[in-house]
């Protein structure tokens, strides 16, 4: 008898769903930009922040561990980059503190759970 094995789906991936709520966290702060810091500072950011979710697909997409990790190394890269634009925005005083804590504190949370991601997807090697 063939055992069912339940195939893990994109949506089910607890990194994507964190990413896609720092998004959407994110484009409320975009929303409050007037348009001439939305095209200075908020689109690389809000950029940025997406990149996270969409690289985390695509390497979930990806068959081989190396390709899988390739993604997420992109994914702890446009994290970083969140980051950097949380910090010039507090800097600049576009957002209150309250928000860019906030929104540092889920960024955080994330880039753990993607190293663990990738120490996981490396240690799933092909014999």
């Amino acid at each position: 008898m063939l055992s069912k094995i339940k195939i893990m789906n994109l949506y089910d991936l607890e990194i994507y769903k964190l990413a896609r709520e720092v998004s959407k966290e994110s484009w409320s702060i975009y929303e409050q930009l007037n348009w001439q810091d939305k095209k200075i500072i908020g689109y690389q950011f809000i950029s940025a922040v997406d990149s996270i979710g969409a690289n985390i697909a695509e390497g979930f997409g990806r068959f081989h561990f190396l390709d899988k990790n390739k993604f997420s190394y992109n994914a702890r890269g446009s994290l970083f980059e969140s980051i950097h634009w949380i910090d010039l925005l507090l800097e600049r005083n576009k957002i209150s503190l309250e928000e860019g804590e906030k929104i540092k504190e889920k960024l955080n949370k994330l880039g753990v759970k993607i190293n663990n991601y990738i120490s996981s997807t490396r240690n799933q090697k092909l014999p």
